[in-house]
């Protein structure tokens, strides 16, 4: 039957492929169906992030996120390397300006270390400049294993990958789901482009992962909410002063890293992002508004718990994004040299964050099974970073229950 498959992916982002390029190396004879309701792959966060191959330095030790994202950068760059995939492994400074962040470096160096990060270094103001000429801190940890990458590129090729395995497997874009219903032997997947048998199914499905786990009738405790990052771009003219990757400390009380310098493979530099709420999950402009999506945002007791939790720190990400001024005093603190003229309007993307009914972001990945399908509900940053390790172990729980 043409339209049957063994196992339909739900998402063609790089968790979503991944998970399929797994799954199609241990079973290289099942025909695997990857569902993606845009026009082309890593369409929305996977291929609208920073550009960055984290390291591993924020993460809680023990953690998926922690171990994934180690696991994972190495795993990446390998498969960068072998399959000509542009990419850098650069480095990057975590730059302290002020004494209470200048405290917080040693605790991030050992979390890093436990996390299996070596050659951390904390550095003065004079080693500093060495690295980065235009960065005025008072100390940093520089972080060699961070780096940057394609990540738009990666995803072609591991979509490639999977038909070199098995040529009958295949990619369906512009295809929404509308409905999936089960019965005793097989499962059905409705589209707008069409209706799909599968023995099983694997959701990897970024802001509306918690959407398709309730439609495959899962309990969940969480909802996913969207906040939205822009990115402003250095001129030409202002490129020399950011050498690769340059990154504030953390505030630890926020789940946001703040705005950091990245330059990008293609050599562009990008600045940002800050962090809004959005009232439409794939929204990607200032007044983008999706009516469902904001009832249900609002209607969720959790999100307004998080409203009253950080309501400063939401009040100044909005400011932030409605002023180029205010975005680059943030800037400033970590090169004081640039000037308004110096950056311009760049992309924006956005996150889905999994938010507790407490009121508080789950930061860890989260990949449960339901019968004979699996469901990547949360998968924050670094998940990019992340995904062949994340690919793996779906594909892990996938066979065990296979």
């Amino acid at each position: 039957m043409k339209n049957k498959f063994d196992l339909i992916v739900v998402g063609g982002g790089l968790v979503g492929l991944s998970s399929a390029y797994k799954i199609q190396m241990s079973n290289p004879k099942m025909r695997i169906l990857i569902i993606e309701k845009e026009k082309d792959l890593a369409f929305h966060q996977s291929g609208r992030n920073s550009g960055v191959l984290h390291s591993g330095l924020y993460y809680k030790p023990g953690s998926y996120r922690a171990k994934n994202c180690v696991e994972g950068r190495l795993e990446m760059v390998e498969f960068a390397r072998k399959h000509g995939v542009n990419h850098d492994v650069c480095g990057k400074l975590v730059v302290a300006t002020n004494p209470s962040e200048v405290a917080l470096l040693p605790n991030l160096v050992k979390r890093g270390t436990q996390n299996g990060l070596e050659n951390l270094r904390i550095l003065n103001s004079e080693e500093i400049k060495k690295i980065e000429p235009f960065v005025k801190g008072k100390a940093a940890i520089w972080v060699p294993q961070t780096g940057i990458i394609d990540f738009r590129s990666v995803a072609q090729k591991i979509k490639d990958l999977i038909f070199e395995i098995n040529s009958n497997s295949c990619v369906k874009l512009n295809t929404k789901i509308l409905k999936i219903s089960k019965d005793s032997e097989n499962q059905t997947v409705y589209t707008n482009n069409g209706n799909f048998k599968c023995d099983r199914l694997v959701s990897c499905a970024g802001l509306f992962s918690d959407r398709i786990a309730k439609s495959d009738g899962l309990n969940l405790d969480f909802k996913i909410v969207g906040f939205r990052g822009d990115y402003y771009t250095l001129e030409d003219e202002a490129k020399h002063k950011v050498k690769n990757l340059i990154y504030p400390v953390p505030n630890p009380d926020f789940p946001f890293l703040g705005v950091h310098f990245t330059r990008m493979t293609d050599g562009e530099v990008e600045c940002g992002p800050n962090a809004v709420f959005i009232f439409k999950r794939e929204g990607y402009k200032r007044f983008s508004f999706d009516l469902i999506d904001t009832i249900d945002s609002l209607n969720y007791l959790g999100t307004w718990k998080l409203f009253l939790k950080h309501w400063k720190f939401g009040l100044n990400e909005i400011a932030k994004a409605n002023s180029k001024r205010l975005f680059l005093y943030h800037l400033k603190k970590l090169v004081p040299s640039l000037k308004m003229t110096d950056i311009k309007v760049g992309r924006s993307g956005v996150r889905a964050m999994a938010l507790g009914k407490d009121g508080n972001v789950i930061e860890d990945f989260k990949i449960v099974n339901n019968g004979k399908n699996v469901h990547v509900i949360n998968a924050p940053s670094p998940a990019a970073t992340a995904c062949l390790s994340i690919g793996q172990k779906v594909a892990d729980v996938f066979n065990k229950i296979n």
